[in-house]
């Protein structure tokens, strides 16, 4: 068996200031074939988990590019066509090839291609013909296009949000195409349009008990290839946005198309209760500044570079320095401009410094003061799983007592080694503000005495109800009450 694989993937929040070029990914990921290091990111672990495989099996694997740029606005046309005709001219050249295994997103826009995982799919369609098995792995929040569905044979989701499950996902994955590739099994999949969009966090119920479930279905019907739930992505203005069911089967779509529907609507019938509950930034510092044991993580969920936004709001800052709190950490804020500054300075330095809010309305104002500069490391990184996120060249800084960790490349808070790459001990803080909405839950969690989630400023458009979309479906929920008319 001859197969290609490659992976092209980005989160885009249409409604991010920050536009996406060549840069961006070259800034996160981008390894020419062969060149993919051996520790996956999200979206390449099908390039790992094959290379693997197809040794196992004694089959030849051809790897294309893998590019990564973590989320934020639209993607310029000329960086998305560069890296996917990249992508396809490589496909061509390995032809004749048995099967294509991608790692794409799923929420992935670009300027003139609302859908470009549908685009690729499509222009790989093309070139295998229609007899070659394609298949990908892809983020839950993304959008499930029917141009997808009709390029593919088959797609595996990540189930867990925290995303920890991207290589046992991956594993899937080359699981179901192997057994294709034998002859086993015959793919096909159902979908159910639930008609909501929320926000689904696996690490609390009910969608700790809802993915419990599939897996265990998974595992005792043979029937069953694969369950995934594709969350959406609220923050993609795109015409198929929202929360859909797909149910892979072996060969057997009545039954598929059955199970998406009550799986579906057993979700949609526990619509906002999913996500926890938040507190604005005064209630939030004021319970951690009165909490008896530590370290108390707030969690600035909305600023989270994640879901796309820059990463630089100000908003719990600003409250920690009013009420003149001490024995705090904060992690990140985005602003490379003051990371050069920091890096000119030196470290050991006192300098004047204005840091944050520079990306957009409602992530506060500007700080100014002057900082003592720690530590300076270029190319920082910390750990997410077993893969590693850079946070590109970064400087801790203190100003008045509060330390805080400035970072060039925009990610979001996954991991306490964040701040101990830094050379701030986590564990001696009594209070760490972190930038996610819930992946930083499967590691913080274990070194924290109490986690706050806190609404801060209107960084991203958390509430669909309200969200001037242009393009995103208006008849599902919490756009309207009940669009399934039960």
């Amino acid at each position: 068996m001859r197969i290609f694989t490659a992976a092209l993937a980005t989160e885009t929040n249409t409604f991010s200031p920050i536009c996406v070029d060549r840069r961006a990914f070259e800034a996160s990921l981008y390894a020419p074939p062969g060149q993919h290091p051996q520790t996956p990111t999200l979206c390449s672990a099908p390039i790992t988990v094959g290379r693997r495989v197809c040794a196992e099996k004694g089959w030849v694997l051809i790897e294309g590019t893998a590019a990564w740029a973590d989320p934020a606005g639209l993607v310029s046309r000329s960086t998305y066509e560069g890296l996917r005709d990249e992508v396809l001219t490589q496909l061509e050249a390995a032809m004749p090839v048995d099967a294509v295994v991608l790692g794409l997103h799923g929420a992935m826009v670009a300027a003139g291609y609302e859908d470009t995982e549908g685009d690729i799919l499509v222009r790989v369609r093309e070139i295998v013909g229609p007899d070659v098995l394609v298949c990908a792995e892809l983020d839950p929040h993304s959008h499930l296009t029917a141009k997808r569905l009709g390029a593919a044979d088959f797609f595996i989701y990540f189930k867990e949000f925290p995303h920890t499950d991207f290589v046992d996902r991956a594993e899937d994955l080359w699981r179901i195409a192997v057994e294709t590739l034998e002859g086993r099994v015959a793919p096909v999949m159902s979908v159910f349009d639930c008609r909501m969009i929320d926000v689904y966090p696996t690490s609390r119920d009910p969608m700790r008990s809802f993915v419990d479930k599939i897996m265990r279905m998974e595992k005792d019907d043979a029937d069953i290839l694969s369950i995934s739930v594709i969350h959406g992505f609220m923050a993609g203005d795109v015409p198929e946005m929202g929360t859909k069911m797909l149910v892979v089967t072996n060969d057997e779509l009545e039954k598929g198309n059955t199970l998406a529907r009550e799986l579906g609507l057993e979700l949609f019938s526990k619509r906002g209760t999913f996500i926890m509950p938040q507190i604005d930034e005064i209630e939030a510092v004021g319970q951690a500044m009165a909490a008896q044991s530590w370290p108390v993580v707030i969690a600035d969920v909305w600023d989270n570079p994640g879901g796309g936004t820059a990463g630089d709001a100000t908003v719990v800052l600003q409250e920690l320095l009013a009420r003149g709190a001490t024995g705090v950490a904060i992690g990140t804020i985005w602003d490379p401009m003051a990371v050069q500054i920091c890096m000119a300075a030196g470290e050991g330095a006192e300098i004047p410094l204005r840091f944050g809010a520079k990306s957009a309305p409602g992530t506060g104002n500007p700080v100014d003061g002057v900082v003592k500069i720690v530590k300076l490391v270029t190319n920082a990184q910390m750990r997410f799983g077993e893969s590693f996120a850079p946070f590109g060249d970064a400087a801790h800084i203190v100003l008045d007592g509060i330390d805080i960790i400035l970072n060039s490349t925009r990610a979001q808070s996954f991991d306490p080694s964040l701040f101990s790459a830094m050379g701030i001990d986590p564990l001696s803080k009594k209070v760490l503000v972190i930038k996610s909405t819930n992946h930083f839950f499967a590691s913080f969690s274990k070194i924290a005495a109490q986690i706050i989630y806190c609404s801060a400023g209107t960084p991203y458009p958390n509430n669909p109800a309200k969200t001037p979309y242009r393009w995103a479906p208006k008849n599902i929920w919490p756009m309207v009450e009940n669009p399934h008319g039960r």
